[in-house]
């Protein structure tokens, strides 16, 4: 069989072209840092990069879920604590008020505190988080859900409470309605302290009827303290959830680095070995070329 002059050439050309781009292609490799640059690589190696790059991405709002949570969670827990002191503090306050030698100024005095704490404590229900959402709204987050009245405070929220998927196994609720901590079984410590309030106010409120009075709202203020402390500590008991995965989290990503570096990063050492290696058998390829296309007739006329 004959092989034209014209065939030599190409078939040249085309052999420098090949090693050309696989010289481009390994300075690519060494430019990235990666041995996958294209599906074509590698088909396994780039679906698996694909499935563990998708897994590391729903790993990483899992995180921004859990952040959020937290925030959340942690705000709900720094509002409890000052709740708590507050009705701490007005327990305080009931138990001097039984006191049978104040005069009807003094019993005015602590009727104005107890107003005070009780408004208080309807700023604190209507609290809001970082992003402005009320923290006891239930559903009903952009409601301020307690408006204060003559008789304590009307709740404007809802029975929902706000959750988020914290773990591909987790739904974690990160807010409180507010009738499950300060109106819990139909004990209303908003009522409880309102009453009191009027009472002391009154000049004809009997000695015998704020008695009585007062040993009911220490029951209610009691109960209502337990309930506060009860949300609390699950409270705390989320936010310890979180910290342990978060934990989880931060091991699953460091292992899906980890794969995803097994499968994608490039050898150095092999590809600059295989740069040189390539380069010299470009040169050669190019060399072999030059004096091939030099071989004519004429030269031997």
């Amino acid at each position: 069989m004959r092989i034209s002059t014209n065939t030599i050439y190409q078939t040249g050309i085309n052999k420098i072209s090949s090693l050309q781009s696989d010289q481009y292609k390994l300075q690519q490799q060494v430019s990235s840092g990666k041995r996958i640059l294209t599906p074509a690589d590698d088909p396994v190696g780039a679906a698996r990069a694909l499935t563990i790059s998708q897994a590391q991405s729903i790993n990483s709002q899992y995180a921004d879920n859990r952040a959020m949570a937290s925030f959340n969670l942690n705000s709900i827990e720094s509002t409890l604590t000052s709740v708590t002191d507050l009705m701490v503090s007005a327990k305080s306050t009931l138990v001097s008020a039984g006191n049978a030698v104040l005069s009807s100024e003094e019993k005015n005095y602590i009727s104005t505190q107890l107003s005070n704490d009780l408004q208080e404590l309807i700023g604190l229900a209507n609290t809001k988080d970082g992003n402005g959402n009320y923290l006891f709204g239930g559903f009903k987050n952009t409601t301020q859900p307690y408006t204060a009245t003559t008789t304590g405070a009307t709740y404007n929220g809802d029975s929902g409470q706000m959750d988020m998927q914290v773990s591909d196994t987790r739904r974690m609720s990160t807010t409180e309605n507010g009738p499950d901590v300060f109106q819990a079984k139909g004990n209303d410590v908003f009522a409880t302290l309102s009453n009191i309030v009027d009472l002391l106010a009154n000049p004809a409120t009997t000695t015998a009827a704020l008695n009585t009075a007062l040993a009911s709202a220490n029951t209610s203020l009691d109960k209502g303290l337990d309930n506060v402390l009860t949300v609390r500590a699950a409270t705390g008991s989320k936010l310890k959830e979180i910290d342990s995965l978060d934990n989880n989290g931060d091991d699953r990503n460091l292992q899906y680095k980890a794969e995803l570096s097994d499968i994608q990063d490039l050898d150095y050492a092999q590809a600059l070995s295989d740069i040189t290696k390539q380069k010299t058998i470009l040169e050669a390829a190019q060399q072999s070329y030059v004096q091939l296309s030099g071989l004519t007739l004429f030269k031997y006329i």
